[in-house]
C-alpha cells in the first residue's frame, strides 16, 4: 500500500491515501490488475474510469472511458428538481445532455414514482447512460430530436448539463477532463452558450404545464442564462451553492402545473 501511495503522490495525485484505497479495493487482491489500474492512473486517466465508477448524490454511477464524469457540483441540480417535483405525482422528468445520465438516476433513487427519460447525441455517452437507468429509456440524438412525440408538452422537469465551458478555455481544463473526457461534453462554442441556446429554445414545446427548466452554468455566465431563458417566455431564478461551486439557472412556465391527485 505505501507504494501505491508514493506512486499516487509522485504523479500528483492530491488524495493518494484515498486513491490508493479505492484502486486496492477494485483490483480485489489482484496485483496484475492493481497494477493496470495504478499505471493507467498515474498516467493521468481519471480515477472514476478506472473504477468504472463515480460516485454522486450518494449513488455509484457507472463511468465507462472516454464519458464525461459526473461532478459534485451537479448535484445542485438534483436537489433543485426534487424541490420542483414536490406535490407533482409520478412526474416525467428528461435528463438532456446526459453523459452517464448521473443526474436522471439521481432523482430516480429519490423518486422512485418517476418516469426518467435520458438522451445524449454521443453513443459513448447512451450506452454509459443505460448502465445507469433502464435502457430503453435511454435516447440517441442531438436534443429534443432524440425524444419520440408522445412526450412533447408532458415533461415536468428537465434537468440539463450541456457543455458551458468557452471553447478558448479548453485548454485551461485539467487533462483529465481535456483528454480523456469527450470534447462535445465540455465545449459550448465561442461563449460556452451554444448548447444552451438550442436547449432554452427548444424547452418550452417539450415542458408540461407548469413545468421547469434546470440548467446547470457557471456564475459567471448565469445572467446571460438567464435573460435566454426570459427570451424563450420562462421565469428564471438563480440558484447558487457555494460549498459545491455550484451555479444553476430554474426556469418554470406560467402555465398551471398539472394536477396532482
Amino acid at each position: 500500500m505505501d507504494e501505491v501511495v508514493a506512486r499516487l503522490r509522485a504523479a500528483g495525485c492530491v488524495f493518494a491515501e484515498d486513491e490508493a484505497d479505492l484502486l486496492v479495493e477494485a483490483a480485489a487482491g489482484s496485483a496484475a490488475d492493481l497494477e493496470r489500474m495504478l499505471v493507467r492512473r498515474v498516467a493521468g486517466d481519471p480515477l472514476e474510469q478506472i473504477l468504472g465508477w463515480a460516485e454522486f448524490a450518494g449513488l455509484r454511477i457507472r463511468v465507462t472511458p472516454g464519458v464525461f464524469v459526473p461532478r459534485r457540483r451537479s448535484e445542485l441540480l438534483v436537489r433543485c428538481a426534487l424541490s420542483a417535483l414536490a406535490g407533482v405525482k409520478d412526474p416525467l422528468v428528461l435528463d438532456l445532455c446526459c453523459g452517464s445520465a448521473a443526474l436522471g438516476a439521481a432523482i430516480a433513487a429519490a423518486r422512485p414514482d418517476a418516469r426518467v427519460w435520458a438522451a445524449d447525441l454521443d453513443p459513448a455517452a447512451t450506452a454509459s447512460a443505460r448502465l445507469n437507468l433502464p435502457p430503453h429509456q435511454v435516447l440517441e440524438g442531438d436534443l429534443f430530436e432524440a425524444l419520440p412525440l408522445h412526450l412533447r408538452g408532458r415533461i415536468d422537469a428537465i434537468v440539463v448539463n450541456a457543455p458551458y465551458v468557452p471553447t478558448a478555455a479548453i485548454a485551461t481544463m485539467p487533462p483529465e477532463a481535456r483528454l480523456f473526457e469527450a470534447p462535445m461534453a465540455l465545449d459550448g462554442g465561442v461563449d460556452g452558450l451554444d448548447v444552451q441556446r438550442r436547449v432554452i429554445a427548444g424547452a418550452p414545446e417539450w415542458v408540461a404545464p407548469g413545468g421547469t427548466l434546470l440548467i446547470e452554468t457557471s456564475e459567471r455566465q448565469a445572467p446571460q442564462t438567464a435573460a435566454l431563458f426570459e427570451a424563450a417566455g420562462l421565469h428564471p431564478q438563480i440558484e447558487r451553492d457555494d460549498d459545491l461551486d455550484a451555479t444553476a439557472v430554474i426556469g418554470r412556465t406560467g402555465r398551471m402545473r398539472k394536477a396532482t391527485g
